[in-house]
């Protein structure tokens, strides 16, 4: 991946924090890892130190991690977010999405499943819990269903398919493999689909979708 990320956990057990610092350790694309126990802490480093992912826990003690999510996007656009919590309220998880995260996944999930899950995170993908994805998706679709939506974004038949493979949570590759195009083709599609929709990133490109049903 070339240059090392910088991660900030903001969790307030401490033994939770200590287990993933130590798990991100040994990490060869990781470089520094901060810890922050509340809201208020992580904003204090992201206001002093060069962050490029953030793994955000819901139950914070000053706000709630969705709030602290919201503000972070806010004020750093670039940054991505990893949710690592132990809930899946529905309320919770759109208002996340919503917010713009990059992933929602469980505190179950394994050490070494987590470091393959930020690299690709950094790379730009996506990811979701598959219950949690599933569930999402389909609320927000039938949300959609009365919202006839008038296609003035002008995207061409492909790229409905690319953004219809891209709300699914599709990395760049298994996109280009299901439509049998190249990686680079694949590639442009996505960052024509960005420029139409007039969003910054994947996640706010597939929420536009499903909330304005403009795949039909």
């Amino acid at each position: 991946m070339g240059r090392k990320y910088n991660i900030l956990i903001v969790e307030d057990h401490a033994l939770t924090r200590f287990a993933l610092k130590t798990s991100l350790g040994d990490t060869d694309f990781i470089g520094d890892v901060y810890k922050a126990s509340c809201a208020q802490e992580a904003y204090n480093i992201l206001a002093t130190k060069e962050v490029d992912l953030v793994i955000m826990d819901l139950g914070l003690p000053d706000t709630n991690g969705v709030v602290a999510t919201q503000e972070i996007k806010k004020m750093y656009k670039k940054i991505k977010v990893i949710i690592l919590t132990s809930h899946n309220e529905e309320n919770e998880v759109i208002k996340c999405l919503e917010a713009g995260i990059s992933a929602y996944c469980s505190k179950d999930i394994k050490p070494d499943k987590l470091i393959e899950l930020i690299r690709d995170i950094l790379n730009g993908n996506l990811w979701f819990d598959s219950t949690v994805s599933q569930y999402v998706l389909k609320t927000q679709r039938t949300k959609a269903q009365s919202k006839q939506k008038e296609d003035v974004y002008n995207l061409t038949l492909k790229e409905k398919k690319v953004l219809s493979l891209l709300a699914d949570g599709n990395s760049n590759q298994q996109i280009a493999k299901k439509l049998n195009i190249s990686i680079n083709t694949t590639k442009v599609h996505v960052c024509n689909i960005l420029q139409k929709l007039s969003v910054d990133d994947r996640t706010q490109a597939a929420i536009k979708a499903i909330k304005e049903n403009i795949l039909g």
